[in-house]
């Protein structure tokens, strides 16, 4: 049997798995990620590593970013302190567990788990959204991921779409993340007066007949087919695939994305249209990294 470690380094905590070749995660271990000292991150996660008692072919790893994934560095991050900046994060891991690492960002990853052993796996053209915290996506050809000429390809939360349209952090305004993300959802909810804690509750108000909640939800829905209405017409993917919070929870989310797709796209596209929910786990970004190093 062979296996793999696949690590999410977060900016809370850090889950490290070890996988077999069948896709089963036989063990894992998680622990608080230190936002100062990366190499302490590094000495745990070794030792997680040499608990497991198993040899393992190569490590697959994603960090918070933006990622220089051509060269295995953390770049920045808003989640971590400055001593994870700039940090050569695959050659420090590979010195301390003498094992092969390979770098993606969590959405890459939970795409090539699709591509291999969930909703995509029987096609060769597979692209992935998770809606939650934020948007995010992954693009796998042929259970490869494209990562375009730097490094960057599918990093869709900036697309901007809707001029003078919501801020959202440090997200251009009017971009797909401040529009359709959960958290943006609830921010211009409140912003509005609307007393919610997340988007499931802007979405039940919705409704109910909630005149502002409405309008919000229908914005989410209407910005993001656009997004996906734009990769049909650059990518032509067999399938799009939906996962996070916003996606799975709310009810007829994906099914009325779809449909406004369809509506957006020349009609010799709209038959191939095919927009659907994620089957995986929330361990789809940890499955990614085992398909990672089992593709190699």
């Amino acid at each position: 049997m062979k296996y793999a470690i696949a690590i999410d380094i977060g900016g809370t905590n850090t889950r490290v798995a070890l996988i077999n070749e069948k896709y089963s995660i036989e063990n894992r271990v998680q622990f608080a990620t230190n936002p100062s000292d990366p190499y302490a991150t590094i000495e745990e996660i070794r030792k997680a590593i040499a608990g497991f008692g198993k040899k393992a072919e190569g490590i697959g790893i994603s960090c918070p970013g933006p990622l220089d994934l051509l060269h295995g560095y953390i770049l920045t991050t808003t989640n971590l302190n400055k001593e994870w900046y700039n940090y050569p994060i695959c050659e420090k891991l590979s010195e301390a567990t003498k094992l092969p690492v390979y770098l993606e960002n969590d959405a890459n990853l939970a795409c090539l788990a699709e591509a291999c052993i969930g909703r995509g796996k029987d096609y060769n053209y597979v692209s992935f959204i998770t809606v939650s915290t934020g948007v995010g996506a992954g693009l796998a050809i042929h259970k490869r991921i494209y990562q375009g000429a730097h490094g960057f390809a599918h990093e869709i939360a900036h697309i901007p779409l809707w001029k003078d349209g919501p801020t959202h952090g440090s997200i251009y305004p009017g971009g797909v993340e401040a529009i359709s993300s959960g958290t943006a959802i609830t921010t211009r909810a409140r912003k509005a007066g609307l007393s919610v804690a997340h988007a499931g509750e802007v979405n039940d108000l919705a409704l109910a007949g909630n005149e502002v909640a409405m309008q919000i939800i229908d914005d989410a829905k209407e910005y993001l087919a656009n997004t996906i209405a734009i990769i049909y017409a650059f990518i032509d993917p067999d399938i799009v695939i939906l996962g996070g919070s916003v996606a799975l929870k709310i009810a007829g989310f994906v099914e009325d994305v779809e449909m406004r797709v369809k509506s957006k796209v020349f009609s010799t596209i709209a038959p191939y249209v095919n927009v659907v929910k994620t089957n995986l786990s929330e361990d789809s970004g940890l499955l990614g990294g085992a398909c990672l190093v089992f593709l190699k």
